[in-house]
């Protein structure tokens, strides 16, 4: 028996591949825009009662879910965390074996089930009563088990799945991710959750050096710092730029306060003019009223102005305009803040 194979062109794989891709893609954000439409109307009350719920609690909002929406729940739990509200998540077959025990009567227990029968987890839900605990559900089931038996239903329900067979959970828990995602944007919100604060609970990887590099801990201080008053010969000027290797050097007034800079740019343009360099003085060829950072910001708000205005050096001053620093972009990529 010979073995046959269908072939079709590469571009009919392409085109029927992408339309898969689409129509998925579609189905969800339909999904999402249910959800949206449900919180403008019937579902906001219960979500706005969810979120005062969670903002009273004394203790932990506990997550738990079964399968995929255990998987929703893991990272719904991470986001909270790492936005202000303590959470923690319990899987429902470990709760039977004792892990119920983290749950304390201070807690506040969110159960998440699309269809709202998860026989671990709906056969906890006595047990969660008994314990006194507010029980928010999301599901897509309200009058499922765990939606009689919630105090809340936050309604995650959508009209079908991505998956053409519909039954993997695909939009179902994509709504419960959007839904989950929601939920910790408010309490953050509400709670006055500032970027400070998203910095203490991120101290590694390129997030949180960005939020928490100061531009005191990166920048050059004291004689590092190229800098001559504006009566200072041009061989001045450069030997100190050569010398401190910034690419500039400011030009200060008696007191330190920054009136002008000169860079390796400056130098270039007025080479290419054709001006005499010799007998000029600093401040005859600085630039005045160079762009300038205070001491005390992030070190990512250099970055900010150095990309917004295009510049590679920024003076670092005090709150008297005394000079105090300087930060090149180089110093700046050592320091992994770009």
């Amino acid at each position: 028996m010979v073995a046959t194979t269908t072939t079709t062109s590469p571009q009919q794989d392409r085109e029927g591949i992408v339309a898969l891709a689409t129509q998925a893609l579609d189905i969800e954000a339909q999904a999402l825009l249910g959800l949206k439409t449900r919180l403008a109307g019937p579902s906001g009350e219960a979500f706005a009662q969810a979120v005062r719920i969670v903002l009273a609690c004394k203790g932990r909002l506990v997550v738990m879910g079964m399968g995929k929406s255990g998987h929703v729940g893991r990272k719904i739990t991470a986001t909270l965390a790492s936005t202000g509200t303590p959470a923690m998540f319990v899987h429902p077959a470990e709760a039977h074996h004792g892990d119920l025990g983290m749950v304390t009567p201070g807690d506040v227990v969110l159960a998440i089930s699309n269809s709202g029968e998860s026989e671990e987890l709906t056969a906890l839900l006595p047990v969660l009563k008994r314990l006194g605990v507010p029980l928010l559900a999301m599901t897509g089931r309200a009058n499922s088990a765990l939606g009689r038996y919630a105090d809340v239903v936050l309604d995650s329900a959508v009209e079908q799945e991505a998956c053409p067979l519909n039954l993997a959970p695909t939009a179902s828990t994509t709504a419960q991710m959007a839904l989950g995602d929601a939920l910790a944007v408010a309490l953050l919100e509400l709670r006055g959750f500032k970027a400070e604060d998203f910095a203490r609970s991120h101290p590694g990887g390129s997030l949180g050096r960005k939020l928490l590099t100061h531009l005191k801990d990166v920048m050059r201080a004291g004689d590092a710092v190229p800098r001559v008053g504006t009566q200072a010969g041009f061989g001045e000027l450069m030997g100190e730029m050569s010398a401190k290797g910034l690419g500039a050097a400011a030009v200060v007034d008696d007191a330190g306060r920054v009136l002008g800079v000169f860079t390796d740019g400056d130098l270039r343009r007025k080479i290419e003019a054709g001006v005499d360099l010799r007998a000029v003085k600093a401040g005859e060829v600085m630039t005045a009223g160079p762009r300038t950072i205070r001491d005390d910001v992030l070190a990512a708000e250099a970055v900010s102005l150095m990309e917004t205005y295009r510049i590679n050096v920024l003076l670092v001053v005090d709150a008297a305009g005394v000079l105090v620093g300087a930060v090149n972009t180089n110093d700046l990529m050592r320091a992994k803040v770009i």
